[in-house]
């Protein structure tokens, strides 16, 4: 019942702000009326709708923007719903419950809504025009407003995706502050303790590294489907899909992955690279690393296929015959933002994960309380050493003797 009372909330704010509710005083009775579309420029995404006409206003619901606005307002309402409930057990427990914890744990909660706030309304309206946050979307995904304003369907699909993402996030974040109020992990054996992370400068550089990678992999997953706003994805070329599925989908979703769970996508890529494909996976990674950091010559880049490099020669005047490429946005916060989170940090981590993996997630590895887990050779029949819970398992109970865990079952818990 609250989470259904918080997606009507969020669903019914959306309507007003995104002009799918217009109040005011019409004459006459009730007329509803169900719209196709009548002419080939009308957006297909918006049909079949429904309209309501009724004394106090106006109601129209688009069928692809009312879809994303129900999607996303349950989304809220389950975050709403997580945050309301963690704040009672605070309250109850806050006389013997840590305080940090607490706040965190509350604030977990709250994760989706305050994300879906920023394009509020944006979802549901027919223009787009009555939310603040459509240049935000816009700076983010590599895309400019006026495009956003006629291929409205994006702003559903990208409001979907991140508070897909926020839900995603307030799961594992409950996974480490629910046991202090009585939140069981099923997954987790009884008494099995999980090492909190110490607090220090690595530990700071791995949280930071990891939302840079979050922010920049998310974004930069979107900025493909951004693309499909101007160019028909069924007739783009073999250069576009290249750059769309290497360069964007690839290391976009490496860093997505590590940010989220670290120790996992550590211990997967280990175990791929000692296959004998591992070393086709590693050779992806980097030729999209690389086209993503460096030059791309001609004729590749005016096929599609660039970098950091081939923007940075046409910032410095270069002419598109050396290959340069002119950015989405001119010199200043949206350029620099989109090279530093998108073009350089994602390029960067794919190539150190080709060369030296153990270095590059030790910072964050720092950040969920574990060693660097150790991934045995196809050759060893021995499995790996027992986990540090495994270890503090059998120092609470030393006379019963230590489980035995499987390669899957040594795989750390994830922590954020």
């Amino acid at each position: 019942m609250m989470t259904a009372f918080f997606a009507i909330v969020y669903a019914l704010a959306s309507m007003l702000f995104g002009g799918m509710i217009v109040l005011g005083t019409i004459r006459g009775g009730y007329t509803v009326e169900i719209l196709t579309r009548a002419a080939s420029f009308e957006p297909v995404w918006d049909f079949p709708g429904l309209l309501i006409v009724a004394p106090w206003g106006v109601v129209s619901l688009p069928w692809f923007p009312t879809l994303a606005m129900i999607v996303v307002s349950i989304g809220v309402g389950i975050g709403m719903s997580v945050a309301v409930l963690l704040l009672f057990r605070i309250l109850r427990a806050r006389r013997s419950a840590a305080g940090g914890p607490a706040v965190a744990g509350s604030v977990a909660g709250l994760t989706p809504a305050m994300i879906s706030l920023v394009t509020l309304g944006a979802c549901c309206s027919t223009t787009a025009a009555a939310s603040a946050g459509v240049a935000v979307v816009a700076a983010v995904t590599g895309t400019t407003t006026a495009t956003l304003i006629l291929n409205n369907w994006f702003l559903g699909v990208f409001q979907i995706a991140v508070v897909w993402m926020a839900l995603v996030a307030q799961e594992l974040l409950l996974r480490v502050y629910g046991g202090i109020f009585g939140l069981a992990d099923p997954r987790t054996p009884s008494g099995v303790l999980s090492p909190a992370p110490k607090v220090d400068r690595r530990f700071v550089a791995g949280c930071a590294l990891r939302v840079g990678l979050l922010a920049g992999g998310v974004t930069w997953s979107l900025a493909t489907v951004a693309d499909w706003t101007v160019v028909n994805a069924f007739q783009a070329p073999a250069a576009t899909w290249f750059y769309w599925i290497i360069e964007q989908q690839l290391v976009a979703f490496l860093a997505i992955f590590a940010a989220f769970a670290p120790a996992g996508t550590y211990v997967t890529l280990l175990r791929i690279f000692q296959r004998r494909w591992g070393l086709l996976v590693r050779a992806v990674l980097a030729v999209g690393g690389l086209c993503l950091l460096v030059w791309v010559p001609p004729p590749f880049a005016g096929w599609g296929i660039e970098g950091f490099g081939n923007e940075l020669a046409s910032v410095f005047g270069a002419p598109a015959s050396w290959g340069a490429v002119a950015p989405v946005f001119t010199p200043g916060l949206s350029l620099y933002l989109r090279w530093s989170l998108q073009y350089l940090l994602l390029s960067l981590f794919a190539l150190g994960v080709v060369i030296a993996p153990t270095s590059v997630f030790r910072p964050l590895l720092a950040t969920v309380g574990h060693p660097i887990p150790s991934v045995p050779s196809r050759a060893d029949p021995v499995g790996p050493a027992p986990s540090a819970t495994a270890s503090v398992e059998t120092a609470r109970n030393p006379s019963e003797p230590t489980p035995s865990l499987t390669p899957t079952a040594a795989t750390p818990r994830e922590s954020p």
